[in-house]
C-alpha cells in the first residue's frame, strides 16, 4: 500500500503566515490598539492599511519573494509595521543591531545582501561610512511617509510558503562575527503558540517591547501578541518611568526581565512602591541574574519568574517551562523541557548520554529556525542527523528536569549578549604590538559575566589605553574587555598540546 499523498490543494489550505494571520485577526478587532508608543497608536485597522501600503510599495521597487531588507532602527512603531510589510511581501527582513561597530555591521549588511535598508533617520550617517554595495535607502520620517502615501493600502494577498523566511537575526559565531539566523513564518507561529500554551497567555494581551527588535526577545513576542489580537507597547530600551507607568496602567501576562536590570529595577518598585495593575509571569535567563534580585523583583511584581533556557534558533525551547516561586532566592534552576520540541543530549559521537551525565543539546521541533544564512559548513555541522547542536550542555536528573552545566565552545553571556572571545581576540592581535591576547569571562554582579583580557605584549611600549581605544573603535561597548591584564608568555597556562586554558586565567584573576 502507498503512502497517502494530499493534492496540492489540500496542502495549500494549512498554510499560515504571519502575515496572513495579522490580516486575518483586523476585521475583529479594527479599532483596537495594535502598537502603542507612547502618545502614538496605531489601531489594528491602520496597522493593515500602513503596512499594506509599505508591503506594496516594495513590490513596486521589484523586490521579489526571498529578497532581504535591511532595517537599521531603534525601537519604534514603524518597526512593527515594517516587520508585518516584509511578512506580507514574502520579504526576509534582517533586522540589524544598531549598537554594532562599523566593520560588524558592514559585514552583516554584506552577508544578506539586501536591495533596500530602511533605516532612522539619524542612523543613516552610520550607513554613509560603510563600504557597501548599492542599494536603495529609505529613511523613516518623511521620506519613509512619502514612499508609503503613493502607494496601494490593498492587501496583497500573495502565496508565500510557512517555510519562507521572514527575518534574519544575528547571533555571534565562533569566529568573532555575526551569524544570520534565518526564522521562517512555520516556526514564528510556532513559537507564539509554544509561548501561548506553556504560560497560558490569553487572547488580546499587552506585550511591553523594550529589548531591541533586533532580538528574538521582542520579536517573537511581538509579532505573537498582533496575531493573537493584544497590543503591543512600543518602549526603546530600558526605561525605568516608562516601564512603571505601563506597569500601572496596563496587564499583562508576561513582562520580560533582562539580566543587568533586574535588580535596579526592583529597587525602583519598590522605593515607588508601585502598584501593579497586574502580571502574571516575569523576567527571563534566571542562570545569569544574582538569585536574590529574582527573589526581590517577584515581590515587587507579585508574579513568578520565568526561568528560561532557549535561543534565537531555538525559541522558548528547549527548556523554558519552570517558574520560580514568588519571593524565593532559588538554589536550584533546574529546567523543565519545553513542550512542542524533541531534546536529546548527546556525546562528541552523537550518542544519546544516560540520565546523570552531561551532554550537548540536540533539538529537533516546529519552533526551530531554518539555518545560518550563507553558512553551509556551519548549518551542515550543526544539523547534523536531522537535529539542531546547540552548543550547549545539560545534564538530565532522574526526575526529567534538566541542569545547565556549560557550552560547549567557550563563550561569555553579559547581560543577555553571547560575546565569543576570539572576536575581541582578533581585534587586539591585529596590532602588531600584540603577541598573544586571550580573553576570558569574570563574574560580574550587574552583567553575570563579562570580558577580560590577558596579552602578551610585542612592544613593551603598548598600553592598556592602546588596546581599549583599538576595541572603542571595532567593538560594541559591551564586548569591549573590562580590563587588561598584561603577562609574559610562559605564564599563560597551557595544556600538553599548546592549547590556553582559560578556565586556569579564570581562577588567577584578582576579585572585584
Amino acid at each position: 500500500m502507498s503512502l497517502y499523498q494530499p493534492p496540492q490543494n489540500v496542502l495549500a489550505s494549512r498554510q499560515a503566515t504571519i502575515g496572513a494571520l495579522f490580516h486575518a485577526r483586523v476585521p475583529a478587532n479594527p479599532g483596537r490598539r495594535a502598537v502603542v508608543e507612547g502618545e502614538r497608536v496605531l489601531t489594528f485597522a491602520e496597522l493593515e492599511a500602513r503596512s499594506n501600503r509599505l508591503a506594496n510599495g516594495l513590490l513596486e521597487l521589484g523586490l521579489h519573494r526571498g529578497d532581504r531588507v535591511g532595517l537599521l532602527a531603534r525601537n519604534c512603531l514603524e518597526y512593527m509595521e515594517i516587520e508585518l510589510a516584509a511578512a506580507k511581501a514574502g520579504i526576509i527582513l534582517a533586522c540589524l543591531n544598531w549598537r554594532l561597530g562599523d566593520r560588524e555591521l558592514q559585514h552583516c549588511i554584506n552577508l544578506v545582501e539586501p536591495k533596500v535598508v530602511i533605516a532612522q533617520a539619524d542612523l543613516t550617517e552610520t550607513l554613509d561610512r560603510l563600504e557597501l554595495t548599492p542599494h536603495r535607502r529609505i529613511a523613516i520620517g518623511p521620506e519613509y511617509e512619502d514612499f508609503m502615501a503613493v502607494a496601494a493600502d490593498s492587501y496583497p494577498d500573495l502565496d508565500i510558503d510557512p517555510e519562507d523566511g521572514l527575518v534574519i537575526l544575528y547571533t555571534s559565531g565562533t569566529t568573532g562575527l555575526p551569524k544570520g539566523a534565518l526564522v521562517s513564518h512555520r516556526a514564528m507561529v510556532a513559537r507564539g503558540m509554544c509561548f501561548t500554551s506553556e504560560f497560558q497567555v490569553p487572547i488580546g494581551d499587552n506585550f511591553c517591547a523594550w529589548p531591541p527588535f533586533y532580538h528574538m526577545a521582542s520579536t517573537d513576542q511581538a509579532l505573537g501578541t498582533l496575531v493573537r489580537g493584544g497590543t503591543v507597547h512600543v518602549i526603546d530600551g530600558y526605561e525605568p518611568d516608562k516601564l512603571v507607568e505601563i506597569l500601572q496602567n496596563e496587564v499583562m501576562h508576561f513582562f520580560i526581565l533582562m539580566p543587568g536590570m533586574v535588580g535596579p529595577f526592583a529597587e525602583i518598585l519598590q522605593a515607588q512602591q508601585v502598584k501593579v495593575k497586574g502580571v502574571s509571569v516575569c523576567g527571563a535567563m534566571a542562570d545569569l541574574v544574582p538569585r536574590e534580585d529574582i527573589a526581590a523583583v517577584t515581590r515587587a511584581l507579585d508574579a513568578p519568574y520565568n526561568n528560561s533556557f532557549g535561543a534565537t534558533e531555538t525559541g522558548l525551547p528547549p527548556a523554558s517551562s519552570n517558574l520560580i516561586p514568588i519571593g524565593v532566592a532559588p538554589t536550584n534552576l533546574a529546567k523543565r523541557q519545553s513542550a512542542f520540541c524533541e531534546l536529546r543530549l548527546v556525546d562528541p559521537d552523537d550518542k544519546e548520554v544516560p540520565v546523570g551525565t552531561p551532554g550537548e543539546v540536540a533539538l529537533r521541533g516546529p519552533t526551530l529556525f531554518s539555518g545560518y544564512w550563507n553558512a553551509d559548513e556551519t548549518n551542515a555541522e550543526d544539523f547534523r542527523n536531522g537535529w539542531f547542536h546547540m552548543g550547549d550542555v545539560l545534564r538530565r536528573n532522574e526526575d526529567g528536569t534538566l541542569d545547565y552545566v556549560d557550552r560547549v565552545k567557550y563563550m561569555i553571556k553579559s547581560g543577555g549578549e553571547n560575546i565569543y572571545p576570539a572576536e575581541i581576540e582578533q581585534v587586539m592581535l591585529a596590532d602588531t604590538r600584540v603577541h598573544e591576547a586571550v580573553v576570558v569571562r569574570r563574574a560580574d554582579r550587574k552583567w553575570s559575566e563579562v570580558p577580560v583580557a590577558f596579552v602578551v605584549p610585542a612592544d613593551p611600549g603598548l598600553t592598556a589605553d592602546d588596546l581599549m581605544h583599538l576595541c572603542k573603535e571595532n567593538l560594541s561597548s559591551y564586548k569591549r574587555p573590562k580590563d587588561i591584564f598584561f603577562v609574559a608568555e610562559e605564564e599563560l597556562p597551557r595544556s600538553t598540546t599548546g592549547k590556553v586554558q582559560r578556565h586556569e586565567l579564570e581562577a588567577r584573576l584578582p576579585a572585584e
